[in-house]
């Protein structure tokens, strides 16, 4: 009797385990079914996209920053904050559009440049300069001469090229406190770009020869720890360009990786090698960037039609030198890059995807959009009027 109960009950326990089994299997195959079809057909992704995950926001849904017509406004987003600057006061906000810290500053035409949580700020041909961690003021100082460029690396080193010296180009360069490690000067080129490599150790600099009858760009790389202490012995190595061959940006990524954008083509210099990542000959390209976390895009335009084009994305890991695909509909008009994302502008609808080559926010105007701000968290579309924020 007692034998033929437990019997009763291990074959009741056994069916049960039995159907949660097959149910979680069922469930497993569904969602790798979903997963699969996802993956690769592009109308169920839309469709997921818009309607399961919520990536599509539309125009006036969204949190915003009310602007005043009548004053002129310089914004930037950085970290994850959207900074205002009107009349010598930089008003940072968060996510939801509520002011989070006012900070007072003496720049009014300001040129800006983030990475990680830190913002250095300047005046466009001035001479003040600070280094915001967060929403605070870390430090801010004077330089003799007129700033052109500056430049922050993830650990808030700062490095900032001055013009209109006794010398063509004076770059300075600062640690996190704001102590003036160095400065190193160029006599006779100008600065097309500088950049910090990630470790510290080293600081790129792009320079243009125009004086000849032909174009020579050059970078050269400069020792951070021995120009601390022998400026004049700082200089590791020289990268000479091809003749005609005109450098507009340079970008340092892991892996002491240099990444060198050229009005044709884009290169990588690494292990004291430098060779060509993307190659624009015989490609209709209309943008592309360096500005992004150990990756490079150019948007290629491809015909689809008697009138109607599609913009080709390629997303090169510069790691392992991989290639993802993304396609839109419709002509890229601008882009803009930070960290893992990337804004392709499309007129009246911006798609931020991700150096993965997934959409990651879809926005939707009634009217031509003209300015946006992107960092890798939030991102500010700019009218007349107000900042709508989209976080990302």
């Amino acid at each position: 009797m007692i034998d033929n109960w437990k019997e009763m009950i291990k074959e009741k326990i056994n069916k049960k385990t039995i159907g949660i089994i097959l149910i979680i299997s069922i469930l497993l195959i569904a969602i790798l079914s979903v997963i699969i079809v996802y993956y690769n057909n592009g109308e169920v992704r839309e469709w997921i996209d818009k309607n399961v995950f919520r990536k599509e926001v539309m125009q006036d849904n969204v949190s915003t920053i009310e602007l005043k017509e009548t004053e002129t406004s310089n914004i930037y987003a950085f970290n994850k904050y959207i900074g205002i600057l009107n009349k010598n006061k930089f008003i940072i906000y968060g996510s939801t559009g509520n002011e989070e810290k006012a900070l007072e500053v003496e720049v009014s035409n300001p040129i800006f440049n983030s990475a990680n949580r830190f913002l250095v700020m300047a005046e466009k041909k001035g001479r003040k300069l600070y280094l915001i961690t967060d929403k605070e003021i870390t430090w801010e100082t004077e330089i003799e001469g007129n700033i052109s460029q500056v430049q922050v690396n993830k650990n808030g080193y700062v490095a900032v090229v001055i013009t209109d010296t006794s010398y063509k180009t004076v770059i300075s360069m600062y640690d996190p406190k704001g102590t003036l490690i160095f400065k190193t000067y160029l006599s006779s080129t100008r600065t097309a770009d500088v950049a910090i490599s990630n470790d510290n150790k080293h600081l790129a600099i792009a320079e243009v020869d125009t004086s000849g009858t032909m174009i020579q760009s050059n970078i050269k790389i400069i020792s951070i720890e021995k120009a601390s202490s022998e400026p004049t012995n700082s200089l590791e190595n020289t990268y000479q360009g091809e003749a005609d061959k005109l450098i507009t940006n340079i970008a340092y990524q892991d892996k002491n990786k240099l990444i060198c954008m050229y009005t044709d083509g884009i290169h990588i210099i690494e292990n004291g090698q430098d060779n060509i990542l993307i190659n624009q000959e015989n490609k209709k390209m209309i943008f592309q960037s360096i500005e992004l976390t150990n990756h490079a895009i150019q948007i290629e335009e491809k015909s689809s039609g008697l009138f109607t084009a599609d913009s080709v994305v390629d997303i090169i890991n510069t790691e392992n030198k991989a290639i993802k695909e993304y396609t839109v509909n419709a002509v890229t008009k601008e882009i803009y890059t930070n960290g893992n994302i990337i804004a392709l502008n499309l007129g009246t609808e911006i798609e931020f995807i991700n150096t993965d080559g997934w959409l990651v926010k879809r926005y939707i105007a009634k009217q031509e959009i003209t300015n946006i701000v992107v960092s890798n968290n939030i991102a500010g579309i700019i009218y007349r009027d107000r900042v709508e924020i989209i976080n990302l």
